[in-house]
């Protein structure tokens, strides 16, 4: 279970990271739209959910530490977040529907939160790979090599 807490966070920080370009090529789609947008947000709203349950699921599964499966489902929570973010600027939009600077600062934040989620999924999938690699062979006794050295 331990190796498949590694592959599925190790998936989930990948989809995470193509997030990052779903969303470039909605900002350089032209002419531009919602459904620019698309992959964007399948990913962000279905995709990724789906990937961080997953990634917790495993880490229970494995036997994780309590810390760990918290980290690991974290992201769901900034995921929601991520949404309420996107939708704020929109929100405070002007009577003419331009941006304002509520809604920019909104704007902002769905990106600083998108970086703090992909940042706490880097420490998810490298505490997986410390909990899945194998045990250091234990020290051997001084006592003992002494002994094995005078027979």
């Amino acid at each position: 279970m331990r190796r498949a807490f590694v592959v599925v966070s190790t998936i989930t920080l990948v989809v995470f990271a193509f997030q990052f370009v779903f969303a470039a090529v909605g900002a350089f789609t032209k002419p531009s739209s919602d459904s620019a947008y698309a992959l964007h947000s399948i990913t962000g709203m279905a995709v990724i959910p789906a990937l961080v349950l997953l990634t917790t699921l495993f880490a229970a599964l494995a036997k994780a530490p309590g810390r760990l499966i918290a980290l690991s489902v974290l992201p769901l929570g900034l995921t929601l977040l991520q949404a309420l973010l996107a939708a704020l600027p929109e929100a405070f939009a002007d009577e003419t529907g331009s941006s304002t600077v509520v809604g920019l600062i909104f704007g902002a934040l769905h990106a600083v939160n998108g970086i703090i989620a992909i940042h706490v999924v880097v420490g998810v999938v490298r505490a997986a790979g410390r909990l899945a690699a194998p045990d250091p062979a234990p020290p051997v006794p001084l006592n003992a090599t002494q002994n094995a050295e005078a027979t």
